[in-house]
């Protein structure tokens, strides 16, 4: 049966407001409940096996080092040889299935991931990731349900552009996916990330090894679910909770890598282009290579601006969610004229400012740090000590602009007498951070 199929209309998933007594408030209280009182297991998935092989490795809050959310396995290069074995084998399959179907699937998963599925979702990413109700209700569930939907979308657009035909002649242009497997290598700090770069590709008719950050395998074994529930078939989307360099030694070595959607560091993305260009001339096909780094992200103050609410901007910008965003702040454009008054309210307001728990509804947005550990961290005096060394010549005229923060953050691994501090990514709460504070004149006219 053949027909010209039309998709229901896409619009972005609507951000629910949690507001006190409202029933999704309720909802996320008793997932949160649910989780905590829950020991999860994360099992890779590879075809139609749950595999958890070797020493079980806790998965921690980052808010809280003491709360053991459940335990993933490290698998090894032979969990990846196996999954790879896997997306090959399915692929056959996958990519004959029509578009159409391969679309239902992912229209399915986005309708359970903002239904039934939702607070479970906002649950695990709250607790693994450090993200209150609000952030984690954007991220988890409103950005990934709209990747689904608007990807099918632009995938129906894509397939219908075609050539124009001369009289007597129907070009056509058939659309295909990449000879090979796709591997997805996504970061710990958006569940929706996390969620697009495996599923973008499998819609197309790839199939998927995907790599989840170690730090955020709470949730991506929730997407799991949500997928196997919309009916993705065994092998389409393969997850292995393996190592970097375990990965990387067997994927980029394998004849029929075919492509790479990664997001994470410039130099984690510039290590592996080079490990592919390196291994060219044994790829059955030319792989492609998509991916997203971090960039310079910074804050600009009018001289009408209030100096306090400069500064509350400045520090939660840098330090909101532990600093571990690709937006964080990290250079400031402020007017000589606010500046003393801003010093003044970072050098005062500063010690103040705690982490709070995802579990706080009061706070929109999570502080920067707990106050136990904010007693063990140098980053606080360190950045008093920097602002007050900050040398005459940057009091410039109003007229002009100056940067007062050339680069804000920059990360110092904890030595080993600060255990049981995890050294993991998702950790890099504020007692690994140093502040470095560069001045340099910048003139603006405003």
């Amino acid at each position: 049966m053949q027909g010209n199929y039309i998709l229901p209309p896409v619009t972005n998933e609507p951000i629910l407001a949690y507001t006190p007594g409202s029933k999704e408030r309720e909802d996320i209280k008793s997932a949160l409940d649910l989780a905590l009182s829950t020991t999860k297991e994360v099992k890779m998935s590879i075809g139609t096996q749950k595999l958890a092989y070797g020493t079980p490795v806790p998965m921690r809050s980052p808010h809280d080092h003491q709360q053991i959310l459940g335990y993933h396995y490290l698998g090894t290069k032979d969990h990846v040889s196996k999954a790879i074995k896997s997306a090959l084998q399915a692929k056959n399959d996958w990519e004959r299935m029509p578009w159409y179907d391969r679309a239902a699937i992912f229209l399915k998963a986005a309708d359970l991931l903002s239904g039934p599925y939702r607070q479970k979702m906002n649950a695990a990413t709250m607790l693994c990731q450090s993200k209150n109700i609000y952030q984690s209700e954007i991220d988890a569930v409103a950005e990934l349900a709209d990747f689904l939907r608007f990807n099918v979308r632009y995938m129906k657009e894509i397939y219908e552009v075609q050539p124009s035909s001369a009289p007597g002649i129907w070009n056509r242009l058939e659309y295909r996916p990449l000879e090979g497997f796709v591997v997805a290598i996504t970061p710990f700090n958006f569940t929706s990330i996390a969620g697009n770069l495996p599923c973008a590709p499998a819609l197309l008719g790839n199939t998927v090894v995907w790599k989840p950050a170690e730090t955020q395998l709470y949730s991506a074994s929730i997407i799991m679910e949500v997928l196997e529930a919309a009916g993705l078939p065994p092998g389409v989307i393969n997850m292995v909770t393996v190592d970097g360099p375990s990965l990387g030694a067997v994927v980029f070595a394998h004849p029929d890598f075919a492509g790479l959607h990664f997001t994470g560091s410039t130099q984690v993305f510039q290590y592996l282009w080079k490990t592919i260009g390196a291994n060219i001339s044994n790829y059955r096909s030319y792989p492609r290579i998509v991916g997203e780094t971090g960039g310079k992200d910074f804050v600009l103050a009018h001289p009408s601006a209030d100096p306090r609410a400069v500064a509350v901007a400045l520090a939660r910008g840098a330090f909101e969610y532990q600093g571990q965003k690709c937006s964080a702040a990290s250079r400031a454009y402020l007017p000589a004229s606010l500046w003393k008054s801003i010093k003044k309210y970072l050098l005062e307001d500063v010690e103040s400012m705690m982490m709070g728990s995802p579990l706080d509804f009061s706070n929109f947005v999570n502080a920067v740090i707990d106050e136990k550990a904010l007693t063990r961290s140098p980053a606080i005096s360190n950045m008093r000590s920097a602002l007050r060394k900050l040398p005459s010549y940057l009091e410039v005229p109003l007229t002009k602009l100056k940067v007062i923060l050339s680069s804000l953050l920059s990360f110092k691994p904890l030595p080993p007498s600060t255990k049981p501090w995890s050294k993991r990514s998702s950790d890099l709460c504020l007692q690994y951070m140093y502040m470095r504070i560069k001045p340099m004149i910048r003139p603006w006219n405003w």
